[in-house]
C-alpha cells in the first residue's frame, strides 16, 4: 500500500517518540512468519509493554535520528520488525528469544542498548538481565546484608553464653 507524505510523517513522528522514550531495541527479520504468528507476537508484545512495529527502513532511519538508537541506521536493511522495550532493557530481548524457540522463521538481526549496536549473538545475554523488580530485590538484599550480619554478630556472645550454661547444666545432670 502506497503511503502519502502525511502518513509517512505520522509514522516517523510516532516511532521517533517511542524511540526517544525506549530503553532498548531489538530488530528481527520476519520473512516466513504467518499472519497468525505475527498477530500472536504483537499480542505478547502489547502484554509486556513492548512497542512492536514493521516500519520501512527509510522511515525508521529518520525516526531514530537524534535518539540513542541513531547508531542502528546503517543496520536497517531488509524486512525488519522493530521491538522497542519501554520499561526494562531485557523485555524485548526476552520476548523475541522466547518467540524464536517455537518459530525459527523469525531471525534476530541486531540489538541496541545504551547507544551501542549489539549482534544477534548477544540476545541471550541481554535477555538474562534482571527485570526491574528483580534488580530492586537484589539491591535491597545487598543493602540489608551488612545490617543483618552486624545484628547477628552483636547477638552471638549472648547466644554463646546461653549455650555454654546449657552444656554445663546438662553435664551436671548427667553426672
Amino acid at each position: 500500500m502506497a503511503l502519502n507524505l502525511v502518513d509517512k510523517q505520522a509514522i516517523v513522528s510516532e516511532v521517533s517518540e517511542v524511540a526517544s522514550k525506549a530503553i532498548s531495541l531489538v530488530a528481527a527479520d520476519y520473512r516466513g512468519l504467518t499472519v497468525s504468528k505475527m498477530t500472536d507476537l504483537r499480542a505478547k508484545a502489547r502484554n509486556n509493554n513492548i512497542y512492536l512495529r514493521v516500519v520501512r527502513n527509510t522511515l525508521a532511519r529518520r525516526a531514530v535520528e537524534g535518539t540513542s538508537f541513531s547508531c542502528v541506521q546503517k543496520e536497517l536493511v531488509g524486512p525488519l520488525v522493530l521491538a522497542f522495550s519501554m520499561l526494562e532493557p531485557s523485555a524485548a530481548a526476552r520476548l523475541l528469544q522466547d518467540f524464536v524457540k517455537n518459530n525459527e522463521e523469525l531471525k534476530v538481526k541486531f540489538l541496541s542498548l545504551s547507544g551501542k549496536v549489539l549482534s544477534a549473538d548477544d540476545l541471550s545475554k541481554v535477555a538474562k538481565l534482571p527485570t526491574k523488580d528483580e534488580a530492586m530485590s537484589l539491591a535491597m538484599s545487598v543493602m540489608k546484608a551488612p545490617i543483618s550480619k552486624f545484628v547477628r554478630t552483636i547477638n552471638e556472645p549472648h547466644s554463646k553464653l546461653v549455650r555454654t550454661l546449657l552444656a554445663v547444666k546438662n553435664s551436671k545432670e548427667a553426672a
